[in-house]
């Protein structure tokens, strides 16, 4: 943690950390030697949830930075410099555009960061409060959107022998009231957005942004590589919708729909949300 703190590279200081815990465990247990324990590790980790979100992380990358290079983000960022007004109008559009990427969290933080960076820090909004907006619209919406993976995920772990429900997917939306936190969460940012309200670290940071330090670290994602000037706004909205409706019919593909005699609500609540 302290290495990736300091040099702002988190693939290598994760592997770092890994090394460094596979070495511990090798003196302290005298076993094999650190490479064979490493590559044992990996080899677990093959077959553990942990890769595949790895695997799904770095294609979703993959997808916001063919966005980025298409001209789809800085098409969507001008459009938005025409139509928003202040910095309240602004929080909102990201808020809004994080409830239409609701099929997965991790998608969602990934590309309502990147598409709104632009449009937010024209409006001297610092990144902190961007962090913000984004966390508290990726998992709230997609854990009361019964078509993603959050959604997926809670209607596969209800019990089968339910009698109070028609199925899972009804039981998912007949929790969405007491979903206390997610829906707090909603309203806050609304209510922030409209009033404007600051306080706390947020306050200072936003003094801060106000003055020119947005927080940002001087990272490019496109090192060396040209943007299109040709980009319009389809670049960003037709990845997007493909990716949700792809995502969607594996979900109903894993989850048996395709075979026949399942519902649509059986097969979300069948199927394997992982990616």
């Amino acid at each position: 943690i302290g290495l990736a703190l300091i040099t702002k590279e988190v693939i290598s200081s994760l592997m770092i950390g890994v090394l460094s815990g596979t070495l511990i465990y090798t003196v302290a247990v005298g076993g094999n030697l650190a490479v064979d324990t490493l590559k044992n590790t990996f080899a677990l980790m093959g077959n553990r949830f942990d890769l595949d979100i790895i695997l799904f992380l770095a294609l979703v990358g993959a997808l916001v930075s063919l966005i980025t290079m298409a001209g789809g983000s800085r098409s969507y960022g001008a459009l938005m410099n025409k139509k928003l007004k202040s910095k309240g109008s602004a929080m909102l559009a990201t808020g809004g555009l994080g409830a239409l990427i609701f099929i997965d969290d991790y998608c969602n933080c990934l590309t309502v960061g990147t598409v709104m960076k632009p449009v937010t820090d024209r409006f001297k909004m610092s990144r902190a409060k961007l962090a913000y907006i984004v966390d508290a619209t990726a998992a709230p919406i997609c854990i009361i959107a019964p078509i993603s993976s959050w959604g997926a995920a809670v209607i596969s772990s209800l019990p089968e022998n339910n009698h109070m429900f028609e199925s899972g997917i009804h039981a998912m939306v007949a929790t969405i009231p007491f979903n206390l936190y997610a829906l707090l969460s909603i309203v806050m940012l609304i209510a922030l957005s409209v009033t404007n309200l600051d306080f706390g670290p947020m306050a200072r940071a936003e003094a801060r942004a106000m003055k020119g330090d947005l927080g940002a670290i001087d990272i490019s994602l496109n090192d060396g590589t040209k943007i299109s000037d040709k980009g319009t706004i389809w670049d960003l909205i037709l990845p997007v919708v493909v990716l949700i409706v792809v995502a969607a019919l594996a979900m109903l593909e894993n989850g048996g729909y395709f075979e026949g005699g399942m519902t649509l609500a059986e097969a979300f609540g069948n199927c394997s949300s992982g990616p």
